[in-house]
């Protein structure tokens, strides 16, 4: 509370709005301390709703009073864990905002269909949480699904969710690209970064980076077809490449090429820094197919499976639909007893 009363006051101050940009790190936290009193003061008000239904109840033992007790007793129990949530985020990075991979393994097409069903999974539990998603960079696949895309994802601690996501996902079904229609399996690999770059320099040398332009590709009109707009940077000392091709502007591609690769770098950095760091950064030893995080079966039988916890979730139509709450706090938890335990 008073971290927040310190930001309105330093921004009702002259010329605290003389460079917008500036202010960008500050709005975030003003809203991320607002949304986090809201979140309190909600779960105080369920509570004292939930103890005035008690009263009620036992004046008046009829039954819409026990159903409306019963109903407010998931409205605490779902405002208490997602408090209970918000605890287990220690690291100072979980605050920002995540900017997430998606890139098909192995298996053609399905690989790439399966990619585009991950893109729109984390899309829904996005617009589900109320989050803001931008589409950095996109790949389409030559038949289906897409061959790479990366997001933006920013909402109350959106990477010390999503952290979790990281790793290579498993997917088993009936191919609808099989005229035979076998049973296939398929790959794909999320990679998870915060966006740092308003918040930590981050030393990147000219002399060390190679800029490529060239043509989008894929669907955007003939704008794509007669400028070279998209922009590729590849880091010589680490071989590292980051690549934007959404945008019309040059210079804006290129501006969110080098945010991709300025967080990519810090992530290699705080590998090299803390071995141990990587494991929970990461969640994965390496991506590599057989290393996979999670499994979603969707023939013979449907089950999804997370392999580190292996919390099982039967509802697979609902996960696939952005519902991943309880697959994200099952694992934080799993995180905090590992670390504790």
């Amino acid at each position: 509370m008073e971290r927040l009363r310190e930001i309105e006051h330093d921004l009702s101050q002259p010329g605290a709005w003389d460079k917008p940009d500036a202010l960008t790190p500050v709005l975030r936290e003003k809203s991320q301390l607002e949304a986090k009193l809201s979140m309190y003061d909600g779960l105080d008000s369920t509570r004292s709703d939930l103890e005035d239904w008690l009263l009620l109840s036992e004046e008046d033992k009829g039954s819409e009073s026990l159903e409306a007790l019963s109903e407010q007793v998931v409205l605490f129990e779902e405002k208490l864990q997602a408090t209970e949530l918000a605890t287990l985020f220690a690291d100072p990075m979980d605050k920002n905002p995540a900017i997430l991979e998606i890139h098909p393994g192995a298996g053609g097409v399905d690989s790439q269909d399966w990619a585009e069903m991950l893109l729109r999974m984390y899309t829904r539990w996005a617009e589900r949480k109320g989050f803001t998603l931008q589409q950095l960079d996109f790949q389409p696949g030559d038949e289906a699904g897409v061959k790479s895309v990366t997001l933006q994802i920013d909402g109350l601690y959106a990477f010390g969710q999503l952290r979790g996501e990281a790793g290579v996902h498993r997917l088993i079904r009936i191919s609808p690209f099989d005229a035979s229609g076998r049973r296939h399996t398929s790959f794909a690999s999320v990679d998870v970064y915060p966006d740092i770059t308003e918040e930590i320099e981050i030393d990147v040398r000219d002399e060390d980076l190679r800029i490529d332009v060239f043509r989008s590709s894929g669907p955007g009109g003939q704008h794509v077809n007669k400028t070279n707009s998209a922009v590729r940077i590849t880091h010589l000392p680490t071989n590292i490449v980051a690549q934007c091709q959404n945008e019309k502007s040059q210079l804006r591609n290129k501006q969110t090429a080098m945010k991709i690769l300025k967080a990519r770098l810090y992530e290699l950095e705080q590998k090299k820094l803390d071995e141990s760091r990587k494991q929970d950064y990461a969640s994965k030893d390496a991506i590599a197919w057989g290393s996979q995080i999670r499994t979603y079966t969707l023939q013979p039988y449907r089950l999804v499976k997370d392999h580190r916890s292996n919390l099982e979730v039967s509802s697979v139509d609902a996960v696939l639909d952005g519902d991943l709450d309880k697959l994200i706090r099952n694992h934080l938890l799993y995180v905090h007893g590992q670390q504790n335990g």
